[in-house]
Order: C-alpha cells, then sequence, then structure tokens
C-alpha cells in the first residue's frame, strides 16, 4: 500500500471506527516527517476520545497504525488528535519549555524532566532555535527522561 492509500486508509479507518462509537465525523488528513496526521473535529465526547492523560488517543493511534501495518502500508505512523488537543497541549509545553531553557541559561545547570515522548519531541524542536542549548533524552521504556543543558 502506497502513501497516498495508506492515508486514504487511515482516515477511512477512523472514521469507521468512530462511527462505531456513536461519532459520525469527517476526519481530515496530512502528512508531516512521513506521520500520517489525523484531525478528529470537536463533539459532545472529546472527553470520552481523549481519555485520562490522553490513554484513549493513544490507544486509537496505535490501533490505526497497528491496522495500516497489517496492510504492509508504506506509512504506519500515525498522529491523531481531537479538536486541537495536542496542538493546545504542545503549546503549553513549549512555553513551559522557554522558561526550563532560561534556567539552564541563567544558572548553567542541567534540567531533568520525566515528559511523555510527545512532551519530549516538542522541547527537542523548540531547543533547536538555541545555539546555546542541548537536549537530550535517557533511559528507556517509562524510565526514559529529557535532559536540557547548555553546550559545551
Amino acid at each position: 500500500m502506497n502513501k497516498d492509500e495508506a492515508i486514504r486508509y487511515a482516515t477511512k479507518f477512523l472514521e469507521d471506527l468512530l462511527s462505531f462509537f456513536g461519532i459520525n465525523v469527517a476526519v481530515d488528513s496530512t502528512v508531516d516527517d512521513e506521520v500520517i496526521q489525523l484531525e478528529v473535529p470537536s463533539t459532545s465526547l472529546n472527553s470520552v476520545l481523549i481519555g485520562r492523560g490522553a490513554n484513549n488517543l493513544r490507544a486509537l493511534q496505535h490501533i490505526v497504525s497497528q491496522a495500516l501495518a497489517e496492510k504492509s502500508a508504506e506509512l504506519t505512523r500515525v498522529n491523531i488528535d481531537v479538536a486541537g488537543y495536542k496542538r493546545a497541549r504542545a503549546s503549553r509545553i513549549a512555553d513551559k519549555a522557554e522558561a526550563w531553557i532560561a534556567k539552564v541559561r541563567r544558572t548553567g545547570e542541567p534540567m531533568t524532566l520525566e515528559l511523555s515522548p510527545a512532551d519530549r519531541r516538542v522541547i527537542h524542536k523548540l531547543a533547536e532555535d538555541y545555539s546555546d542549548i542541548t537536549t537530550y533524552s535517557e533511559g528507556e521504556g517509562r524510565a526514559r527522561h529529557l535532559i536540557i543543558a547548555k553546550k559545551d
């Protein structure tokens, strides 16, 4: 299954999955950095779709990703956002990261943060704009953490 087919399949798969729960919406789809981005519009069930700590959202992503892998799709990585939840969260994390970077610059001391993979990605991307700051992740699995430090 080529990229275009994978995008169409992922979109239709998610729409069908949502309709099973009584949510009949059109899902918008794009591709960014080889990741299929699926945007679910706001409904009365946003909180159910997102779930506590975005666990339901991650589960939906996993299901769609597995369905693509099962079809041997060229693209299997999927990011699902519901009513802009992830976009808003990324913005809040970026704001916090600005303060963390300022603190590292001021004190010279590195900061270690326990964050989700998505939050770590936001900070890594933001830190690219700073020539004197570096970020890297250490650890494995749930023990993985992000370090913000001054460049040597």
